[in-house]
């Protein structure tokens, strides 16, 4: 997978879209398509053969290049609370690194929703259920444990819990994406002049 600037602001774009979709649920109940089904799409690519290609079609994670960019300049609106996600879901990917078991029980459990996905589709709660279940056997016995913030209504909701739990792993899995593509924590505290420019780069490529 060819390592350059719009590859990596992709991958940066898919974790700041899982972050996205994640605050629209807690907040305010809502899964939007659009948003949602490139994350989960994602978790089944293993051997992509480009970004891209990973979050199903290009210009698929343009939600996400709007909340990375909104981020950045603070228009229309910064909001820290995303950071803090983007960073908790960076340093659980780190720490997952350095546990193979657990890489490998994911794998397995990516593998055995397969099935479902077909017989259910992609978005369906059984399959939602599914890579809840996964989250919770594997990254959530690790730290940063990520503390969701919402509407408790939501919150305490059964089926928006796994939708943020799938989500939350399919953040992993982008900032897996973004470190395999070159990114790294550092870019994003010394170089968001170039992280800014590449984001506006992918929105002209892809937004027309």
């Amino acid at each position: 997978m060819l390592h350059d600037d719009l590859a990596t602001v992709t991958a940066l774009a898919g974790v700041y879209q899982a972050i996205d979709a994640v605050i629209h649920i807690a907040r305010e109940g809502k899964m939007e398509t659009a948003i949602v089904e490139p994350c989960i799409y994602s978790l089944f690519q293993i051997d992509a053969v480009n970004v891209d290609a990973v979050f199903g079609a290009p210009g698929a994670v343009m939600p996400g290049a709007r909340k990375l960019i909104a981020q950045l300049t603070g228009m229309p609106e910064r909001n820290l609370e995303v950071t803090r996600y983007a960073i908790h879901l960076m340093r659980l990917e780190r720490n997952l690194s350095r546990h193979p078991e657990l890489r490998k029980r994911i794998g397995a459990g990516i593998e055995a929703a397969e099935n479902k996905r077909d017989h259910f589709g992609l978005l369906h709660t059984n399959v939602l259920a599914h890579f809840a279940d996964l989250y919770q056997e594997t990254l959530s016995q690790l730290k940063p444990r990520i503390l969701i913030r919402g509407e408790a209504v939501y919150l305490r909701d059964s089926d928006h819990q796994q939708r943020i739990r799938a989500l939350l792993l399919a953040g992993v899995r982008a900032a897996m994406l973004w470190q395999q593509v070159g990114g790294s924590r550092w870019h994003i505290l010394f170089k968001n002049k170039q992280i800014l420019h590449d984001a506006q780069q992918y929105l002209e490529r892809y937004a027309g």
